[in-house]
């Protein structure tokens, strides 16, 4: 694939939060919501807190086994299933919900940084073994943000009447339909075939979505040794059995993150507040809220399922966890723990969303005495065609350009452009000093008469900026081309007036040049530089 690469950082392109500008920059207002720096040091130290801390490495290796029934493991993945036995072997994890055909671009970008850093620790840290994993959220009930891709220009939605946890609903006939919709998109590509295959492969009638997650992410990355962990399971859920418990007794969590989001609200939007019980009931199709209930008379708790017409006193609920740990689900506060208690992780890779809310959690972490992970940004990529690289060559377009919004990037390609002189700024500045000199002789005469003098220096240089946009519009009549193309090139590259990578799918991609452009992401992936790369 031919290529031209280049890197801007996050806050040039407006699409990322102050709270993500600030983590990257080191900003010591956040020093005390993380626990470890995102570089080679703090790899290190998140190594030694993990060696600390007693990861139940035969139950992962041996559900991760039993998940895998059927499905054939390559050499490199066998190495690194037996290798999480080793203590010197650890994770580099990123999460995701089950998306169908892996929805936005980014899921597969996730994947790939996390397969990329695994790579680039073992040349750094040779000592050590490190295993990338997909830590899939299947638990998630959110179908509208989970059922559909944007491929073409085109919103594929599944409509379906299944409820609950995306992960256990099955493929119905409506998912199928779909298939037929992408194959008429990317059955003219080279590799379309081959992908429409593979979507049909892994979503066949009545299986699972996380089944079928898993064999599609796997068919895509079993090369590069990636393993794939669903938590949706009563032996993995067993083993985080005691903070479940702690949680209900004590409802520690929302303590926790309560506090942290105090202090980090003076200086930031907060992303995720919590409830005073941070867990779901999880049975069949449903995923409901547990409610607590304290009765005012004995201060005794009830724990309350209203939807499913659940309730418990402590004990019996305690009984319910014992009997049934796999009914309870963490929510976005505790998932965090339980995800770093299965495996022995020691680096997440999230987007800036999901680095928000962990920034929200260390108490929670350190509450149950779970080590906490390195975070890293995930990387971010513009891709950018043929065509659309013509026609920034064309338009003289620098890589940061691409950021502003379309009325800024035309008043930069007429002021660049044209012949004409536009802007008024040395006159103003003269006037400025001209006006500096009025009002020196002003306060000699009356001191009073000051005020007055800077209301005609600021009405006159109101007027004169007001004339520099009159000459500015009348020129911008003169680019009508120009300003067509930027208007048309700017909305291909950022569809919805978002990024990219936050609405298209990857399929059109891959079927363009299948597992070439997989390889082409994985190259162009940096582990622990935190740039934006645009790929031309």
């Amino acid at each position: 694939m031919s290529q031209g690469v280049d890197k801007v950082s996050y806050s040039s392109t407006g699409y990322f939060s102050k709270l993500v500008a600030d983590y990257l920059s080191n900003n010591e207002i956040l020093r005390e919501f993380y626990e470890h720096p995102s570089t080679i040091s703090g790899i290190n130290a998140s190594i030694k807190a993990r060696k600390g801390f007693n990861t139940n490495r035969q139950l992962l290796v041996e559900q991760l086994k039993l998940q895998y029934g059927g499905i054939v493991l390559n050499e490199k993945q066998n190495q690194n299933l037996q290798s999480l036995l080793n203590e010197d072997t650890f994770t580099i994890t990123t999460a995701h919900q089950p998306n169908i055909f892996t929805g936005p671009l980014y899921f597969i970008y996730k994947i790939i940084h996390v397969i990329k850093l695994a790579d680039e620790l073992k040349i750094a840290l040779p000592q050590y073994n490190f295993v990338p994993i997909y830590y899939m959220g299947s638990e998630d009930a959110d179908l509208d943000e989970l059922g559909y891709i944007n491929l073409g220009g085109e919103k594929l939605v599944w409509q379906t009447n299944q409820t609950g946890a995306v992960g256990r609903m099955v493929v119905d006939r409506q998912l199928l339909n779909l298939i037929n919709k992408i194959d008429g998109q990317v059955g003219v590509f080279p590799f379309g075939i081959e992908l429409v295959g593979l979507f049909s492969s892994c979503y066949t009638l009545g299986k699972s979505i996380q089944q079928a997650t898993l064999e599609l992410v796997n068919a895509l990355f079993a090369y590069y040794g990636l393993l794939i962990v669903i938590p949706d399971n009563k032996a993995l859920k067993s083993s985080f059995q005691g903070v479940i418990e702690k949680e209900i007794k004590e409802q520690f969590s929302n303590k926790a993150v309560r506090q942290t989001i105090e202090k980090l609200s003076t200086n930031y939007r907060v992303q995720a507040g919590g409830r005073e019980l941070n867990l779901f009931y999880l049975i069949g199709d449903k995923r409901e809220r547990i409610q607590l209930l304290e009765i005012d008379k004995d201060k005794s708790k009830r724990y309350i399922v209203p939807n499913l017409e659940k309730d418990w006193d402590t004990e019996a609920i305690l009984k319910e966890l014992s009997d049934f740990p796999e009914r309870f689900s963490a929510n976005v506060i505790l998932r965090g723990v339980f995800q770093e208690t299965i495996l022995p992780n020691i680096a997440f890779v999230g987007g800036g969303g999901e680095l928000a809310y962990w920034l929200e959690l260390k108490d929670v972490f350190n509450s149950v005495n779970v080590p906490y992970p390195v975070l890293i940004l995930r990387n971010s990529f513009l891709l950018i065609g043929n065509k659309q690289k013509e026609k920034i060559e064309k338009l003289s377009l620098r890589s940061e350009d691409l950021f502003l919004n379309k009325f800024e990037l035309i008043k930069k390609i007429v002021i660049n452009n044209s012949l004409k002189k536009l802007s008024l700024t040395s006159e103003i500045d003269a006037i400025k000093n001209n006006y500096q000199l009025i009002r020196d002789t002003a306060a000699i005469i009356d001191i009073s008469l000051l005020q007055h003098v800077e209301f005609l220096e600021k009405a006159t240089v109101q007027r004169l900026l007001e004339l520099e946009k009159k000459f500015l519009r009348s020129e911008k009549r003169k680019f009508g081309e120009q300003q067509n193309q930027i208007v048309n090139l700017i909305e291909s590259l950022f569809p919805n007036d978002n990024l990219q990578e936050r609405i298209e799918n990857f399929s059109i991609y891959f079927a363009k040049a299948g597992f070439e452009w997989l390889q082409f992401v994985y190259d162009n992936t940096d582990s622990l530089e935190q740039k934006f790369t645009i790929l031309k």
